[in-house]
């Protein structure tokens, strides 16, 4: 039976090493920070803040994507999409009045799917909830 390292013991690592540890913490902080604020806007119904939360959590997870690769595309395609529907009206501003926003509904499983997209990404790199780290047995 192999035991594992323990992983919050950082007395090992090299100062480099250490950095890039203190980085990614940081940069998990700050993503639950955003999905925090980002359900507090769905939930709301503020399609706007929303969606900029969004493009915040996409301005760090797409940092680690190849230019113009997979995730780029999706994103850009959803974008596009969002952007043909027009103004980003929602209840804050009319209670998903359909005659003063006709696409509130469009709007909302829009940026449902950007979100959703935006957390497999995370989850795919590691940064998110479905980790598994390789050194790791599996143990049921």
């Amino acid at each position: 039976m192999a035991f594992r390292k323990d992983l919050n013991d950082v007395r090992e690592l090299s100062d480099s090493q250490t950095s890039k540890i203190n980085a990614a913490g940081l940069i998990n902080s700050t993503l639950e920070n955003l999905w925090s604020a980002c359900y507090h806007a769905m939930a709301s119904g503020n399609y706007t803040l929303w969606n900029i939360k969004l493009d915040s959590i996409w301005a760090i997870l797409g940092g680690d994507e190849p230019l113009n690769g997979e995730a780029e595309k999706a994103i850009n395609e959803i974008d596009l999409r969002i952007y043909q529907t027009g103004i980003l009206n929602s209840r804050v501003n009319n209670g998903f009045d359909k005659k003063k926003n006709p696409m509130s509904a469009l709007q909302y499983q829009l940026l449902k799917r950007k979100s959703l997209m935006l957390r497999r990404l995370q989850n795919k790199q590691g940064k998110g909830t479905a980790y598994k780290s390789e050194d790791e047995d599996d143990i049921s």
